[in-house]
């Protein structure tokens, strides 16, 4: 009953979007990126005029939109922060390409034997629940203070949740796909490769997303602490130094950075919805 009710509304939808002008038709297709540039622009407006025009909050504190804009274009003008963006860019990249590396196979070890899963859990629970940030000094001290313990803890953060999604993806195969295939006399390298694998990469998927978030909080961690260049040294800097504009640039080249890799990494997930279950708020 309920399935027939959402086919009557989705046939009435579009009935309307048929039957609307132009103009709403461009509205219902665009209505997501509408939305948001509207509520960002609102957003973005009060922030002016609160942080600039009335002043109601001392510039030293709260920056202003194009306070932050002047601030940005100086930065890349006179050519002081592209170094600082290099650096983060190699810790970035290496750190999450070696968690990928890593966390992605071990995982998928960690799910489909059972027994190597009873070994590890136990240190891969206890990793994941440990804050990174406990571990810093030591990876310091067992890499130093080079880009090399950057990487570290770059990868201590952004390996787990791409480990634990991709382990869970192949835990949560459908068990009677796994019959079928084996009442057809698959082997175990072809049950593996048709059924285990296409039912995990819409979690690996949602593991490298997560991983994202991860790693850039790994970058401005490990630039706190012994660095000498890289967004996250600008930031503490600019901060120390109550250049709230810098500081504001800072954050917001590592919120750009997460929103186009988290954008990349949603297209690439949309290639493979085929293959996702259609459970809950998906169906």
């Amino acid at each position: 009953m309920a399935d027939q009710n959402m086919v009557n509304e989705e046939v009435l939808l579009d009935v309307r979007v048929a039957e609307a002008s132009k103009l709403y038709k461009f509205y219902l297709n665009q209505e997501k990126k509408i939305l948001g540039i509207l509520s960002v622009g609102v957003f973005l407006l009060i922030w002016e005029l609160i942080g600039n025009t009335l002043q109601l909050i001392n510039p030293m504190f709260m920056s202003a939109p194009s306070l932050i804009w002047k601030a940005a274009v100086q930065l890349f003008g006179s050519g002081e922060i592209w170094n600082d963006l290099y650096v983060s860019g190699i810790e970035f990249g290496w750190g999450y390409l070696l968690s990928v590396i890593v966390g992605v196979p071990f995982g998928i070890a960690i799910g489909w034997y059972k027994r190597f899963a009873y070994i590890c859990d136990p240190f891969v629970n206890a990793m994941n629940a440990t804050p990174r940030v406990a571990l810093l000094p030591l990876v310091i001290i067992w890499l130093g203070i080079g880009i090399l313990s950057k990487v570290g803890i770059i990868f201590l953060g952004a390996v787990f949740p791409l480990l634990i999604n991709t382990r869970d993806g192949v835990k949560t195969t459908p068990a009677n796909l796994l019959n079928a295939a084996r009442s057809f006399g698959a082997s175990e390298w072809q049950i593996f490769r048709s059924v285990v694998i296409p039912s995990t990469v819409p979690f690996i998927l949602t593991g490298l997303r997560l991983a994202i978030g991860r790693a850039l909080i790994g970058v401005m961690v490990g630039e706190l602490y012994a660095a000498t260049a890289g967004i996250g040294f600008m930031i503490t800097v600019a901060g120390a130094t109550f250049q709230t504009d810098k500081v504001f640039v800072g954050v917001l080249i590592f919120a750009i950075t997460g929103m186009v890799a988290t954008e990349v990494v949603d297209r690439a997930e949309r290639r493979f919805d085929k293959w996702r279950p259609k459970v809950g708020a998906d169906a």
